[in-house]
């Protein structure tokens, strides 16, 4: 039976430019006839990948990468140091192998760091297949047989891995399909684009020169945030093959996906924020994104996270009664919005990463 983990946010994001376009001004999208704040998939996604550093084991890991031959090159120099010299002769023929085109980089100027093999396309293995790669890589004398090599990059994914998945084009069936899927966070309310024009002083400028070392603008804006992700725990079970992994990776997305947040200006608006209240619901049927909740904009004055929450909670209940309830609900608040206890439970972050690790864990031995 599918299993899915549902997670709901409201986030107040004061003044800030944590996602830009190729302009530099923060993302935006029109929704329910009102533009809206916007910060992409991609860039929630990678500030969970980097919060995973921060609580998973390297063996848990992986690294998106052109350089991935160099990875397999040092892992190979670390097992034998003899085969230093010949360690990226070494990798490129275990990576070849496997299907996967590798060229030198064309660099534009004479920098020793540009000097590298790199692949086609961003390439995502996991730390145990770097290092499986350049065992093999060692005993194949560099010439592994195509069988092998797949055979090594085909196991042994990453928590990374198996929750956001890997496209290959030169070898598709290296492919892996992600768990999690992330929703791009939109405004709840309309936003105006606001710019802030700064100078900075010369420190060592003489003192009767009243100008500026330098004057420039950057655009920012503030908004109260929905986000949405979802966690397919089947998939996610075959992408990784162990109850236990599969228990910690849910427990990993829980946390990163609920405290992360991209790093984008973050020193020019300090503009770190928790989110002010988090659905997460389990469901065996199909995940469903609330955002519909918000197509009216919330654009009066007053406590929007609470509206918010208000929203998401009286969406939430209309769907559930329309179509099927959930098997169960948990709610994270620091507002004071009012939750039916028929409808979730209340509770707090590290309740809600080990419950949601029970959960994964009961469901597997159920059906094992």
């Amino acid at each position: 039976m599918s299993l899915y983990l549902d997670f709901h946010a409201i986030q107040t994001v004061p003044p800030a430019n944590i996602n830009r376009d190729e302009d530099g001004s923060p993302k935006t999208t029109m929704f329910g006839g009102r533009r809206r704040a916007r910060v992409s998939s991609q860039a929630w996604k990678r500030a969970i990948r980097r919060d995973f550093a921060n609580h998973l084991d390297e063996s848990d890991l992986g690294v998106r990468s052109l350089r991935i031959v160099d990875q397999v090159a040092a892992c190979i120099a670390s097992l034998d140091e003899s085969l230093s010299e010949r360690a990226e002769e070494l990798a490129v023929g275990a990576v070849t192998a496997a299907g996967i085109k590798v060229e030198k980089n064309k660099a534009r100027r004479n920098d020793p760091a540009e000097d590298y093999q790199k692949t086609g396309a961003l390439l995502f293995l996991s730390n145990p297949q770097i290092d499986a790669l350049a065992e093999l890589a060692i005993r194949s004398g560099g010439k592994p047989d195509r069988k092998d090599a797949k055979a090594v990059l085909s196991k042994g994914n990453s928590i990374d891995l198996a929750l956001f998945g890997r496209m290959i084009a030169d070898s598709p069936d290296l492919n892996v399909d992600a768990a999690a899927q992330v929703a791009h966070a939109i405004g709840v309310h309309s936003v105006v684009p606001e710019f802030d024009y700064f100078t900075a002083v010369d420190d060592k400028s003489p003192d009767d020169n009243a100008g500026a070392g330098m004057i420039g603008t950057v655009e920012f804006n503030a908004s109260t945030l929905y986000r949405y992700a979802t966690v397919n725990v089947s998939a996610l079970r075959a992408n990784l093959g162990d109850d236990e992994a599969t228990a910690r990776a849910v427990e990993a997305f829980t946390r990163s996906f609920i405290t992360s947040m991209p790093t984008g200006k973050q020193n020019t608006f300090a503009n770190r924020t928790v989110p002010e209240f988090v659905l997460t619901v389990v469901r065996d049927d199909q995940p469903i994104n609330l955002a519909g909740a918000f197509e009216n904009a919330l654009d009066e004055s007053g406590d929007r996270a609470k509206a918010a929450a208000e929203r998401i909670l009286a969406k939430a209940k209309v769907i559930h009664d329309a179509f099927a309830p959930p098997v169960s609900a948990q709610v994270i608040t620091t507002t004071d919005v009012t939750v039916p206890e028929e409808m979730a439970s209340s509770t707090t972050l590290p309740r809600l990463i080990a419950s949601l690790g029970d959960v994964v864990l009961g469901r597997s031995g159920a059906s094992a």
